[in-house]
């Protein structure tokens, strides 16, 4: 699968990257866990949500993206204005999309259209977008594959070449939950590296978009008290689950100190990690899932 530069207004694609500039690639790594067959639920333990900033920040980097959710009218949805709630509705996405039934994916589809028939560019918008444009949900959804397979591996060790393909299928529904169809993905896991790499040439954040990215990464939108103790850690964590495509971008330093600490903070979480029950690491997935449902049933708004 190729990506053409878009007629829209947005930045031309620029040169191209290696996949090392792409992806984070810890130099230390845990131990293999073992060689059973995988799926992408396996990885919806409750660490992985500490790549969350930095995933939201993947998604906003194409400009299409960025200037859809900085310029959205569907303030319901304002990650700025209600953090908490759109937090719950992303993890929530995660968990339908991975773990969830179709009834499930279903409803959630209905929701989510509901709040994208909003999202489309005015005539002063400085590039065309609209929610519902294939391309830009398939982008969003290979950054959450992304980060959903960078935090499994870090925390259980690389994936074989067969691992990695068993988990690579299991996590379409990242996409065909929504509006990418199957045949958008591309067929194999080495397909989907050519095609990342080509996409990731369309990473570009103005100063419109790069000012709304630090306001959440700084936590502007939470009370102050909390703010103080937790942004030194959200921003670390952040800027070491961005590759550096993503880091240049948005004008984090990093460098081997903190890629350093990085690596042997998530050798530590990963040895903790083994030790834990499975309703202890992704207990918060299904709770978050049967929060779904009982919405539904009592038709209560999901978005």
């Amino acid at each position: 699968m190729s990506v053409n530069p878009p007629d829209d207004g947005s930045p031309t694609p620029g040169p191209a990257l290696s996949l090392q500039d792409c992806r984070i690639s810890p130099r230390r790594r845990t131990a293999r866990w073992t060689d059973d067959d995988v799926t992408a639920a396996d990885a919806m333990d409750f660490w992985a949500f500490a790549a969350g900033a930095a995933n939201v920040i993947m998604q906003l980097s194409w400009p299409q993206v960025g200037y859809g959710v900085a310029e959205s009218r569907v303030d319901s949805g304002n990650l700025l204005k209600h953090p908490w709630k759109r937090a719950r509705t992303t993890f929530q996405y995660l968990a339908v999309a991975i773990m969830g039934s179709d009834d499930d994916r279903a409803a959630f589809r209905a929701a989510v259209d509901g709040a994208h028939r909003q999202v489309q560019s005015t005539a002063d918008s400085p590039v065309r977008y609209n929610a519902f444009d294939r391309d830009l949900q398939m982008w969003v959804a290979a950054c959450l594959f992304v980060g959903l397979e960078d935090t499994y591996q870090l925390l259980r060790g690389a994936m074989t070449s067969e691992q990695a393909e068993q988990f690579y299928r299991s996590a379409w529904t990242l996409g065909t939950t929504l509006q990418v169809t199957e045949d958008q993905w591309p067929a194999t896991r080495e397909g989907f590296d050519a095609y990342w790499t080509t996409a990731c040439r369309r990473v570009s954040i103005d100063e419109t978009v790069r000012g709304y990215l630090m306001d959440l990464i700084n936590l502007k939108m939470i009370n102050p008290f909390l703010r103080l103790p937790f942004r030194p850690l959200l921003k670390f964590l952040t800027a070491g689950f961005l590759a550096p495509v993503f880091r240049d971008a948005l004008g984090l330093s990093w460098g081997r100190g903190r890629q350093w600490w990085f690596e042997q903070l998530f050798l530590f979480v990963a040895f903790v990690n083994r030790f834990l029950p499975v309703f202890l690491r992704q207990g918060g997935s299904y709770v978050l899932l049967a929060d779904v449902r009982r919405r539904v049933r009592s038709d209560r708004s999901l978005v």
